[in-house]
Parts: C-alpha cells; structure tokens; sequence
C-alpha cells in the first residue's frame, strides 16, 4: 500500500459518502488562493468531524486552530439553529479567510472567529464565564497540546466530547527519544488522556490523501 492508494481510497469514499459540495469546494479553493497551507481535514474526515457533532447532539462547540474555515463550516453545519460555534486561529490571515469563507456558507451567525494565540483567546473565555461546550475539536500547535486539553476540561461538562487531530504523526509518536516538541506535546497528550479519571479515550490510526496520522477522541465522565 502507497499513497497513490490511500488518495484513490479517500477519493472513492468521498465521491459516494460525502460528493461534492460547491461551499466547501469554495472555501477550499479560497484557502488555496490565499496561500493557506493545504494541512485542512480531507473531506471524508470533515464528514466524520460533522457526524461527531450530530451523534454528541452539540449545541456548542469550540474548535482550537481554523486556518481557513473548512472544518468550522463541517461542524457547524451540524449546529441546530440557536447554536454556536467559537473558532480559535492565531494567524490574523487565516482568520480573515477563514471568515470569509464562512460568511459565504451563511453560517456567521453560528460561527465565531476569535484571532490570537489560542491560550491566551482560551484564557479571556474563562475570564467571561463562557458556557460550557459539548464537542471541543483541537487541532491547533502540536506543542501545546496537554494545555489546550487542559483548557478542553475547564470548558466541559459530563458527556463533551474531545477530539485530538494528528497524533501519529508518521507513527513518530511511539518514539519517547524525538526532540521533534510537536511529538513531545503529543505523546503528553496521550499521558494525560490516559492517566486522568475524568476521562475515557482511545485513538484511531488513518491512511488517506493527508497521509499516516491519526485522531484521540474522549468523553468527560466526571467532573
């Protein structure tokens, strides 16, 4: 198996599960455009983000790193009418994009982009008293992921669902040696997800266009 063979794959499940989207396939050629990095979710794992979503009945999500938009608009797609979406991007371009390109999906009133590092945007929502959120997706610096899973807990309720993108890593995340601070902040990750009771998680290995990685996914027991 090559990745001539996983793209074909996720060709094939996209064309019959997920088909074509002119919003999507929008905010994608917009991202491009703009010179966004092509690091979004493929299109099957959007899918997969947005059924997360349906299945957890979320109301409010949070999402921690937005680059363009993409994932935003597959998870808020999934919102009922009154809910809300707060999108985290540190990058003041891709917040601008990624903006656009959800107004173009008619989702701004679900939908909000908050520009700045992450830590700092997750800090001013505790300073506010934020509501507590029922999915929170994190796929942000890799670095700093066992602090934006800290923030996830502070931001929960029994029964939120936390999702961790890219945490294989080409499979490096089994190497304790690698001074890569992206496989330390991921292996911690992982520590934490398994040594605190609140939780109960496990992670998933995937092949597909965006090559060999993975997802963690959690669900608050307890607070």
């Amino acid at each position: 198996m090559n990745q001539t063979t996983w793209d074909a794959v996720d060709q094939y499940i996209s064309d019959r599960l997920v088909q074509a989207d002119p919003v999507l396939d929008a905010a994608l050629q917009a991202s491009a455009e703009a010179g966004l990095p092509p690091i979004n979710v493929a299109p099957n794992q959007g899918k997969l983000l947005h059924l997360f979503a349906l299945m957890c009945g979320a109301k409010r999500i949070l999402e921690i790193g937005t680059l363009g938009g993409y994932s935003s608009i597959w998870l808020a797609r999934a919102l009922p009418a009154d809910g809300k979406l707060i999108t985290l991007e540190y990058e003041p371009h891709h917040a601008e994009v990624a903006t656009a390109n959800i107004a173009k999906a008619g989702l701004s009133q679900k939908v909000e982009v908050r520009v700045g590092a992450a830590l700092d945007s997750l800090a001013q929502l505790a300073e506010a008293k934020i509501e507590p959120f029922d999915l929170i997706f994190i796929d942000a610096d890799k670095p700093n992921n066992p602090h934006y899973l800290a923030w996830a807990l502070k931001f929960a309720h029994v029964g939120t669902v936390i999702i961790g993108d890219n945490v294989v890593r080409n499979g490096a995340v089994t190497d304790p040696s690698n001074p890569d601070p992206a496989i330390q902040g991921t292996r911690q990750l992982f520590d934490d997800l398994a040594s605190n009771p609140k939780l109960t998680a496990t992670a998933l290995q995937t092949v597909g266009s965006k090559g060999y990685d993975g997802f963690a996914i959690a669900i608050v027991q307890q607070l």
